[in-house]
């Protein structure tokens, strides 16, 4: 286990607990944690990205030397780069190059920390490009309690597993300006149109968004306490500033970069997202969230259409 900070490597190391995110779990005796990434990468035969997606094309193209090109690279850093609007495995093609695809996946799904350190039942979806790299990620990651399916689109998990953070903003507004289960429910039903319709534009296949990095994500990081985007939406939704609510936490919110992002693939794509669109309006145009809540109640009245 890499921390790019030594002081903090070296006392997880000894105490064997990461008292700032997981407490009162206790690290496996054969873990190793180093602030050495050289060192650990040497004879790495499988690497986890498990930091901030907006993080990752800097953090790799550091590490890049240090990863064996046998070694299979697994994200579960989830986002959407801001400017680019590259998903991390296109982030990780552009900077580990072409060759490199067959041993890129990603590892997403509904799986807070919290639980999976507790071994409560997981379970995830592992997405690649190489049949072979996803049958190595399921052999290598799946326990009693953690259970990993496959699935061969990148592009649609990547999506849903960015996206769902912007909903997951969304909810949290609701919560914090004390609305009910009808209009989540709502929020949500609608949003996963957004998700599956943004999806679609781009390439991916709409049956994914049905799936454990769509429909089931989108319920575990919207309705749960454990959720850092839910927890931005709902302060803003009380109606505190966005770089408050930052500026107080320890750990990071992908949602809220991720959110210029999916506004800007709409535009680029031409695809209406006015759940998305509205989140965007409300954390970076200074809108209020009762406003913005009331002109998406007052659209043109609309067909529900899916597919």
């Amino acid at each position: 286990l890499w921390d790019y900070d030594v002081e903090r490597a070296a006392r997880l190391e000894q105490s064997r607990r990461n008292e700032r995110y997981l407490p009162d779990i206790v690290l496996p005796a054969g873990l190793k944690v180093d602030s050495d990434a050289p060192a650990l990468l040497r004879d790495a035969e499988l690497v986890v990205l498990a930091i901030p997606s907006h993080t990752v094309r800097e953090v790799i193209g550091q590490l890049k030397s240090h990863i064996a090109p046998t070694a299979a690279v697994v994200s579960v850093a989830k986002g959407i780069e801001n400017g680019s609007l590259l998903t991390v495995t296109q982030v990780l093609l552009e900077v580990l190059g072409v060759e490199a695809r067959p041993r890129l996946s990603v590892l997403y799904g509904p799986s807070h920390a919290e639980e999976v350190a507790r071994c409560q039942p997981t379970t995830v979806v592992a997405a690649g490009y190489d049949p072979a790299t996803v049958v190595r990620v399921q052999e290598a990651f799946m326990t009693p309690t953690f259970r990993i399916y496959s699935n061969p689109d990148v592009l649609g998990v990547e999506v849903g597993g960015s996206v769902k953070n912007v909903l997951a903003i969304g909810t949290g507004i609701c919560d914090g300006l004390g609305l009910g289960d009808n209009t989540k429910a709502a929020l949500l039903t609608r949003g996963m149109v957004e998700m599956s319709r943004l999806g679609v534009a781009m390439g991916a296949s709409a049956r994914t968004f049905a799936g454990l990095s769509g429909i089931g994500d989108v319920i575990a990081t919207c309705l749960s306490r454990h959720s850092r985007n839910r927890h931005v939406g709902e302060e803003i939704g009380k109606g505190r500033p966005l770089e408050e609510v930052l500026g107080e936490m320890v750990m990071v919110a992908e949602g809220v970069r991720t959110t210029r992002s999916v506004h800007d693939l709409a535009r680029t794509y031409g695809v209406e997202m006015p759940i998305s669109e509205q989140v965007y309006k409300v954390l970076f145009e200074g809108k209020q969230p009762q406003v913005a809540m009331g002109d998406l109640m007052t659209r043109d009245a609309k067909e529900e259409v899916f597919g």
